[in-house]
């Protein structure tokens, strides 16, 4: 049985609900546990205990009736700490963009919160449909909004969604996350039937979606060689739409299609995971790439705000990794002398750092994500190992997998006509720079005290050396080379590098590693990163024995 005061919270949280299907939910909840369903107990106790936290990345959660979950409840009372803080920072009147994915619910939460905008005094832009993250990126400063929220939960499983906060072109940081946390917490002690609305918001299409095809057609030079074979899956989500407007604008060929995945589908049926990292999510897709004689496969995550590759290495399809279609992306930027600062996240190579120095170009290395790596001043390129890409900034200052998937296509295209491929260039950018190899170790946990247990212990021993060379230990939640505090510590040393530290949108702990050689001793690559491969595999064993995992 549930104890009485819990179960009157419960009912008081139905009164208030407007959303049947969760007040049905949780019925059924307080059934099973009035049964003696331990499980339902349990997600009754952590649903109602405390409120989900809104950060830096928004808010990201199962859907779900209770405070700490996704709902219509939780998404209202954000909607009008969102709103509270605008108009208290003096932008009453001013234009929100407000767009959303395909994922369940997210059409609903979009338009509880373009009418709660409104009723504000705020000027709510409402997307017809559901479009890519970065539609809505690009639209806030094509249409001088003062702020944005993307309704996603991205590449997250399907019982997921997610509210992302903009304010100007890039994502909030600290202290602006703060301090709208703050207006939600006040918000969520009134009632919400108090919660001012208003229907007086417009809707914007098509006008949008021109206007960022144009602008991503751009990017692509006219007397660019167009001829490649590719595979592309939008995963399920929303990408296939614009990617297919984006081919008819530059002339580069349609794809093969992985049709089982062009249809936004928010159960995502053919993945366990509807993200390209994890491991079987591209089966489909390298499976029709090897049938169809194809140059490349390309995925974009569901929301498009993100990017994959794969290719044939000798003979052999697989994926790139983060770091790797980073480097390319960059090299193909320096290439066509593309000025100013390249930037990448704490936790990927330090290689893009040698290759702008080489090419006399400034580098900045920032914090995770892209809230950061957006606001870098004078940005030319900027990537972050989980494949997210920043191939224009001046259209689009946050991951744009869209974008990205052009560019990629653009210079596949001109490798073919230069008769290399994407293995021959990264060979060349390996013989120039040196083997770099990265890796990710990542433990999913169901309890994330685990987590926080882990980096406790390492951080309580921290080891002086890693696969057999010294390193040194930096806290970054200290703060380091000018960085801002965050959770994670960072260990280096001479040819291996390694940053620990929990993930930010999933119950992670993630392990981010880095071997290289310097150049005078990748001139055999084949021998060269099979000694990086011997040194990362002890790298990896090390860091998981330092964690305790």
């Amino acid at each position: 049985m549930l104890p009485a005061e819990l179960l009157q919270r419960l009912r008081d949280w139905q009164a208030a609900d407007p959303d049947q299907a969760t007040i049905t939910a949780l019925d059924h909840l307080i059934e099973r546990s009035e049964g003696g369903d331990a499980d339902a107990v349990a997600e009754i106790v952590d649903a109602f205990s405390g409120r989900l936290a809104f950060g830096t990345a928004g808010l990201r959660a199962a859907l779900g009736p209770g405070p700490n979950r996704m709902n219509r409840v939780v998404v209202s009372q954000a909607a009008a700490g969102l709103a509270r803080w605008l108009v208290d920072n003096g932008h009453a009147g001013r234009t929100v963009l407000v767009g959303y994915d395909a994922r369940y619910n997210s059409d609903v939460f979009a338009r509880d919160t373009a009418e709660i905008l409104a009723g504000h005094g705020l000027r709510p832009l409402l997307t017809e449909t559901h479009v890519p993250t970065p539609v809505v990126a690009f639209g806030i400063g094509h249409y001088h909004c003062v702020a944005g929220v993307v309704v996603t939960a991205s590449h997250n499983p399907p019982q997921d969604n997610g509210y992302k906060v903009y304010v100007g072109p890039s994502q909030i940081v600290p202290p602006t996350d703060g301090e709208i946390a703050a207006q939600i917490e006040t918000v969520a002690q009134l009632p919400l039937s108090s919660i001012a609305r208003a229907e007086n918001y417009e809707t914007i299409g098509e006008p949008l979606l021109e206007a960022y095809v144009g602008r991503v057609a751009s990017l692509v030079a006219d007397d660019a060689p167009r001829d490649l074979a590719w595979v592309y899956t939008a995963m399920h989500g929303v990408g296939a739409e614009v990617v297919a407007r984006v081919l008819d604008r530059t002339g580069f060929p349609a794809p093969a299609l992985v049709d089982e995945q062009a249809l936004p589908d928010p159960a995502f049926p053919t993945v366990a995971f509807p993200n390209p990292e994890e491991k079987g999510a591209m089966d489909l897709a390298l499976a029709l790439a090897r049938t169809t004689d194809a140059d490349v496969a390309i995925a974009n995550d569901p929301d498009a705000d993100r990017s994959a590759l794969a290719a044939p290495f000798d003979g052999q399809w697989r994926m790139l990794s983060g770091d790797e279609l980073g480097w390319l992306l960059a090299d193909d930027a320096l290439r066509r002398g593309t000025p100013g600062v390249y930037a990448c996240s704490v936790v990927s190579s330090t290689l893009l750092g040698r290759m702008a120095a080489a090419a006399g170009q400034p580098f900045q290395m920032t914090l995770t994500g892209f809230k950061w790596i957006g606001r870098v001043p004078g940005l030319a390129f900027g990537y972050e190992e989980a494949i997210g890409y920043c191939t224009d900034p001046e259209g689009v200052a946050d991951k744009d997998g869209i974008s990205t998937l052009t560019r990629v296509l653009a210079l596949v295209a001109a490798l073919k006509a230069e008769g290399s491929t994407v293995q021959g260039r990264l060979d060349e950018i390996a013989r120039t720079h040196g083997v770099h190899l990265t890796a990710p170790l990542s433990f999913r946990v169901s309890d994330l005290s685990l987590i926080s247990d882990a980096m406790a212990r390492l951080r309580a021993d921290l080891p002086t050396e890693l696969a057999g060379v010294p390193v040194t230990a930096s806290d970054l939640g200290e703060g380091w080379n000018g960085l801002p505090p965050t959770d994670g510590v960072l260990f280096e040393g001479e040819g291996v590098r390694a940053v620990a530290r929990p993930s930010g949108t999933e119950p992670k702990l993630k392990v981010y590693l880095q071997v290289s050689l310097p150049p005078e001793r990748s001139g055999d690559l084949d021998a060269a990163r099979a000694e990086a491969a011997a040194v990362m595999e002890q790298l990896k064993a090390d860091m998981a024995a330092a964690l305790g995992l």
